[in-house]
C-alpha cells in the first residue's frame, strides 16, 4: 500500500489531474466536462514530459561529442539526468516534500497577496530533488527533513513567479497567467538590463528577413537548422571514427547528427503541442479553485509560454546563452575549476525564456543580454552549491536553473554554517515577512512602472524643489 501511494506522488501528471480535477468540480461543472478536462490536463502534461525524454535522448550524444572534442570531463547540466537519480535514491522524500510543498504554496497564496498557484509539476519535482540532495548531504533527517524542505519549496513557489509577474504579464498581454519556471532570477535580471541596456533597440521581432529566409520566421525550421550546424561542428571535432565506431553503431555521422537534430526538434514541438493542451485545461481549473479559496489566483505554468510571443527572441536568447556557457566552460578550465559543461536542454529553455523577457524591456540588445546572463548565471552557480552535495557529487550531472542555483547556495550554507534550527527560523522569517510586510515586495495587482519598489517620482521630484527653495 505505502509502495502505491509513493509511486502515485512521484507522478507529477496525476498530481496535476488531481488539481484540474478539484477545480471543475469547485465550478460545479457537468460530469462530461470534468472528465475531459482533466484527462486532457493529464494527456497535456505527459506530452510535455514525452517531448522532455526526446529532447534528453538527443542530448546525451551531444555531451559525449563535447567532452571528446574539447578534452574536458565535468559536471554535465542536465536537471532531467540529475532528477530521475535522486528519485531513484530519495524518491520517498522527494515526493513527501513536494506534495507538502504545493500545499504552502496554496496556503501563502491564500494568506498572503502572492496569488500564485504554482502547477509546473515537474519544476517542483526538481526542486524537491535538489533540497532532499542537500539535506541529506547535512545529515538531516526525519522532520526536519520534511519541514524545512516543504517550507523552502513552497516559499519559492509562490516568490519566484511573483518576481517577474510585471514583465510576464506586458509579454502575454494579460495578468492571469505566471510564470511557473524556476528561472526567476534570470528572467528578472534579463528584464532589467533590457530596461537599462536596450533604449531604442528594436524588438527581435521586427527583423527583417528576405523573402528567401522568410522560412526561419518558423520557430522549428529555425531551431533544427541551428542544431543541425551545432551538431555537425562539434562532431567533426570529436572525429568521423569516434562518432560512428563509439555512438552512431556505423552510421555516418553527418546522418547521424542531422536524425539527433531533428529528434531535438522533434521534441520541441511535441512540448508545445503538450504546453497547449495542459494551459487550456489547467488555467480554468485553477480558476475555479481560485474563485472558491484564493481569489485573484494566478496559474504559475512552464516557460514555453511565452515562446510564442517573441520567437526571434527565443533563438536569440538560446544562442547567446549557450555561447556564454561555452565561455565560461572555457574560464573554468584555465582557472582549474569544476568545470560545468553546458547542455543544450538547460541553455534552450531557460536562455530562450531569458531572452524572450530581455526583448520585452530592451529589444534585440535586452535579448542578446538577458540570454548571455543566464548562460553565466546556470554555469556558474553550480560551483557554490555543488559542495554541499556531499557523496553525490560523484554522479557528474546537476542542476541548472537560477532559481535552483541560488536557493541551493544559501540553503546549503545556512544548513552547514547555523544549524537545523537557524536555518528554519530563516525559512519561517521569510514567510513572516510575505504575510505581513507585503508592500516591501511588488504585487502585479498594483505594479509600478519600474522595479521591485515602488517610488512616486512626481512627489519626490516635488519635495526635492520645495526643499531647494
Amino acid at each position: 500500500m505505502l509502495k502505491m501511494i509513493q509511486e502515485f506522488l512521484l507522478q507529477p501528471e496525476i498530481f496535476v489531474g488531481v488539481i484540474a480535477l478539484s477545480g471543475l468540480f469547485l465550478q460545479k461543472k457537468s460530469f462530461e466536462d470534468i472528465i475531459k478536462g482533466t484527462t486532457k490536463a493529464m494527456i497535456g502534461f505527459m506530452i510535455i514530459r514525452l517531448g522532455g525524454d526526446f529532447i534528453a535522448e538527443a542530448m546525451e550524444p551531444f555531451a559525449q561529442m563535447f567532452q571528446k572534442a574539447f578534452n574536458v570531463e565535468g559536471t554535465l547540466l542536465s536537471i532531467e539526468g540529475v532528477g530521475a537519480i535522486a528519485i531513484g535514491k530519495y524518491g520517498t522524500d522527494i515526493s513527501i516534500i513536494m506534495v507538502l510543498g504545493m500545499l504552502v504554496n496554496l496556503i501563502l497564496a491564500k494568506v498572503s497577496r502572492f496569488r500564485y498557484v504554482f502547477v509546473t509539476g515537474h519544476q517542483a519535482l526538481y526542486m524537491a530533488s535538489m533540497l532532499v540532495i542537500i539535506l541529506n548531504a547535512a545529515n538531516v533527517k526525519g522532520v526536519f527533513l520534511v519541514l524545512i524542505g516543504s517550507l523552502t519549496l513552497g516559499t519559492v513557489m509562490v516568490l519566484s513567479p511573483a518576481i517577474v509577474q510585471k514583465y510576464t504579464s506586458k509579454i502575454l498581454k494579460n495578468d492571469s497567467v505566471a510564470m511557473g519556471h524556476f528561472g526567476g532570477f534570470s528572467y528578472l535580471t534579463a528584464a532589467w538590463l533590457g530596461k537599462i541596456y536596450g533604449e531604442n533597440s528594436k524588438s527581435t521581432e521586427d527583423m527583417k528577413l528576405p523573402k528567401k529566409l522568410s522560412f526561419l520566421r518558423e520557430l522549428s525550421v529555425t531551431l533544427c537548422l541551428v542544431l543541425v550546424i551545432m551538431y555537425i561542428i562539434v562532431a567533426s571535432a570529436a572525429g568521423k571514427q569516434y562518432i560512428e565506431s563509439t555512438l552512431s553503431s556505423g552510421q555516418n555521422y553527418i546522418v547521424y547528427c542531422i536524425s539527433l537534430a531533428l529528434r531535438f526538434t522533434g521534441g520541441f514541438v511535441v512540448i508545445t503541442t503538450g504546453i497547449r493542451w495542459f494551459i487550456n485545461e489547467i488555467v480554468p481549473a485553477i480558476k475555479g479553485i481560485a474563485d472558491t479559496w484564493i481569489p485573484n489566483a494566478k496559474a504559475a505554468v512552464d516557460c514555453p509560454v511565452v515562446f510564442a510571443y517573441a520567437p526571434n527572441a527565443v533563438m536569440i536568447g538560446f544562442l547567446s546563452s549557450f555561447f556564454a556557457g561555452i565561455l565560461s566552460m572555457l574560464v573554468m578550465s584555465a582557472c582549474n575549476l569544476t568545470i560545468i559543461l553546458p547542455g543544450i536542454v538547460a541553455h534552450f529553455f531557460s536562455g530562450a525564456t531569458a531572452g524572450v523577457y530581455g526583448n520585452s524591456t530592451g529589444g534585440r540588445r535586452g535579448a542578446i543580454l538577458g540570454g548571455f546572463v543566464n548562460g553565466i548565471y546556470i554555469s556558474v552557480f553550480p560551483l557554490f552549491f555543488l559542495r554541499y552535495f556531499g557523496g553525490d557529487t560523484s554522479i557528474k550531472v546537476t542542476f541548472p536553473d537560477s532559481d535552483i542555483g541560488l536557493v541551493g547556495s544559501f540553503l546549503g550554507d545556512w544548513i552547514n554554517r547555523i544549524g537545523i534550527w537557524g536555518t528554519l527560523t530563516i525559512v519561517l522569517g521569510i514567510m513572516v515577512i510575505m504575510v505581513l510586510i507585503p508592500e516591501m515586495i511588488e504585487d502585479s495587482d498594483e505594479s509600478p512602472e519600474d522595479g521591485l519598489f515602488h517610488f512616486d517620482r512626481e512627489k519626490i521630484l516635488k519635495e526635492s524643489k520645495i526643499s531647494e527653495k
